[in-house]
């Protein structure tokens, strides 16, 4: 699967001495023309891909479909083919590790525009997260003005991002 971004956050100058946590995780990219399935977080009003960390000997592309169908309600996903990995190292504050090096692996895939019941963690439900049909360049401004403007950003949002400009550029030949 081709690389699509790897970072650093900026306040890891340097990542020998730390105990590093690494994760898999996956994100879905599910579009209908210039619509995007996304996560809307009251937490830190921005948006993200559905998908989320794979369970420990979790096959990529079941837990593609389980994060989908949990965190959406998405219904007969199909049509899923690899778009990219995005590796990044940033602070973390759990499991006794201060550094959390997560590498996403991301597909583009169909569902059903109607969605059913999710199936949230606690966590996610306290952030205030629900799944939204937007259109991708109302969401890119939107994580983007978020970015430049809010005390309340998460770690994620620039990953989030990249990923919704890249996907425009490349699944809706916007330049």
């Amino acid at each position: 699967m081709r690389i699509l971004n790897i970072t650093t956050h900026p306040d890891l100058e340097r990542l020998d001495n730390h105990k590093i946590l690494h994760r898999n995780a996956t994100r879905g990219i599910i579009l209908k023309g210039e619509e995007i399935l996304l996560l809307y977080t009251e937490r830190y009003q921005d948006y993200s891909l559905p998908g989320g960390g794979l369970d420990e000997g979790e096959d990529v592309i079941a837990g593609l479909v389980r994060e989908i169908e949990e965190e959406t309600g998405a219904k007969n996903i199909s049509n899923i083919e690899p778009f990219g990995m995005y590796e990044e190292f940033r602070p973390w504050y759990k499991h006794e590790c201060n550094v959390l090096h997560m590498i996403s692996y991301c597909y583009t895939c169909e569902c059903d525009r109607e969605l059913g019941e999710t199936n949230y963690e606690s966590y996610e439900i306290r952030n205030g997260m629900k799944p939204v049909w937007i259109n991708i360049h109302e969401a890119i401004a939107h994580n983007e003005d978020i970015i430049s403007n809010s005390d309340k950003k998460g770690m994620s949002i620039e990953r989030e991002t990249f990923l919704l400009h890249l996907i425009a550029k490349e699944c809706l030949n916007v330049q």
